[in-house]
């Protein structure tokens, strides 16, 4: 069926600008407004704004050619036109386009593109199996496939920590961290090493020399960090359950952003032999599931059984509501009824300034020698962090860590006989195309939420409840409680009461 000649002239534009990267061009030849679409394996764009800053970040596509095209009138102003492309290197891809005639020009309304099956997704994985390391035939968790954090010792391998100058130089494991161990013997497998932000420093899930992984429940958004290589598995089902640490949020962050289950487990209770530390004060294991049927699971075998009851109280830190986006405090008070009693916990900004120095310090402390060795080795973010770590004095150290002791005990009498209860992150993720000062303001709001758990080496189960209108699209941002030192299991249980994805 031949097409009209100026849609074959706007379709022929169009494959020019995908190979030269026009996003101008291509921008232009998709129609304006919001009702335009375009759909990939990792989700649907809504709307021109969304898919033209989803394409300013995504950069050139890999050289091919079109091998077969078909077209199909559907009405004399609308075609379809679906085609074929074999890339170099290997693979085929498939695109469907929609064409719509409007003030004589042609212009896509709608695309779906389905790109050629990797190997696997470099910026989730550093290396994959099937599975990388069997666990026993038996178990409660059989079946399960893990998707370490490169923080983790797996046996035989080296720890990359998100950096490849670390990795290069880093000698192989002679045995598996408790915590992975574990995992195995309950019957899941290791599905393979997923990446981390560098030296798990930073909250973001972006990492400079890997690429930044997707996130599994918003096109175009970040993934959140520094666990974003396991939580965009489980997210996007390649793995069942992401092994993690959290220092200050990562794992409660990627799992609010991606709508997954995440628990951050009382400090000390895992072991952490064989983690890379970031701050052994507040550093802690934990895991994300897509479901708290899973993560019950894991952590009624990873932990032991005996969690105390929770308080009854349900408490809110006024400080939290005050700071989180207008749209996420309508959404948790929706959500919540109204129902939970507002506590004041003090100035946020004193809790984040405690725990910010101590991190800093012990960061400083466990990397500062390497990387003074290795100045150019991070990328720009973590860099800047470092270099404001180095600067840390010891007395400021001990001021910030007689505050942390303080504010610790003051955040535990809170939950002795009360359970907090408080969004997640203030918002959604942010836009892959955000500005360096967004997320600047993000990432100060978000630590100074997250601070309260690990300043006070308490629990914080995270899972997906509010849903935020953001400009990607229906965005999750997860409820956050905290209870108890040791009462994980029952938070968990606690949470799959109160309904949602059990």
């Amino acid at each position: 069926m031949t097409i009209p000649t100026d849609l074959q002239e706007a379709f022929d534009a169009y494959e020019r600008a995908l190979a030269d990267d026009d996003v101008a061009v291509l921008d232009d030849l998709f129609a304006p407004g919001p009702d335009t679409l375009r759909g990939d394996s990792n989700g649907l764009l809504v709307g021109h704004d969304a898919i033209s800053a989803f394409r300013s970040t995504r950069g050139g596509i890999t050289p091919r050619v079109l091998d077969r095209i078909e077209t199909r009138r559907l009405a004399d102003d609308c075609w379809l036109i679906v085609a074929t492309s074999r890339y170099e290197g290997g693979g085929i891809g498939l695109q469907t386009q929609v064409w719509q005639l409007a003030e004589g020009r042609w212009r896509i309304t709608a695309a779906h593109v389905t790109g050629r099956t990797p190997s696997f997704d470099r910026s989730v994985w550093r290396t994959v199996g099937d599975p990388l390391y069997q666990g026993a035939f038996d178990g409660p968790l059989l079946g399960l496939r893990v998707a370490v954090k490169d923080v983790f010792a797996v046996r035989g391998y080296r720890v990359g920590a998100g950096n490849p100058t670390w990795l290069r130089d880093a000698a192989r494991e002679r045995q598996h961290a408790p915590a992975v161990l574990d995992l195995l013997k309950a019957g899941a497998s290791v599905r393979g090493l997923a990446r981390t932000d560098e030296f798990a420093y930073s909250i973001a899930g972006a990492n400079p020399h890997y690429g930044t992984p997707a996130n599994g429940a918003v096109p175009g958004a970040l993934p959140g960090g520094s666990s974003s290589g396991p939580a965009t598995a489980v997210a996007t089902g390649q793995a069942d359950v992401g092994l993690a640490s959290d220092t200050a949020g990562s794992v409660r962050v990627p799992a609010s952003y991606q709508g997954l289950w995440g628990l951050r487990t009382t400090h000390g209770l895992v072991p952490r032999q064989g983690m890379v530390p970031l701050a052994p004060s507040f550093d802690t294991v934990g895991w994300l599931a897509r479901d708290g049927a899973t993560l019950d699971a894991v952590a009624t075998w990873c932990l032991e059984d005996d969690a105390p009851p929770l308080p009854p109280r349900r408490l809110v830190p006024v400080e939290v509501l005050q700071l989180v986006e207008p749209a996420t405090r309508e959404a948790f008070e929706a959500w919540s009824g109204g129902g939970i009693e507002e506590v004041e916990v003090g100035p946020l900004d004193e809790w984040f300034e405690a725990f910010r120095v101590v991190q800093a310090a012990e960061a400083w402390r466990a990397h500062g020698t390497w990387l003074t060795a290795h100045p150019d080795a991070v990328g720009p973010g973590v860099r800047e962090r470092f270099a404001i770590a180095s600067e840390v004095t010891a007395d400021q150290e001990a001021a910030a860590r007689a505050d942390v002791e303080r504010l610790a005990t003051a955040i535990r009498a809170v939950v002795d006989d009360a359970v907090l209860v408080m969004p997640t992150t203030p918002g959604p993720a942010p836009s892959r195309t955000a500005s360096a000062d967004e997320l600047d303001r993000v990432r100060a709001a978000t630590l100074r939420m997250t601070a309260l758990a690990g300043i006070g080496g308490l629990p914080a189960l995270t899972f997906p409840a509010l849903t935020y209108p953001s400009a990607l699209g229906p965005a999750p941002v997860g409820v956050c409680i905290v209870g108890p030192r040791g009462s994980d299991l029952s938070l968990v249980r606690h949470a799959r009461s109160l309904g949602g994805p059990s």
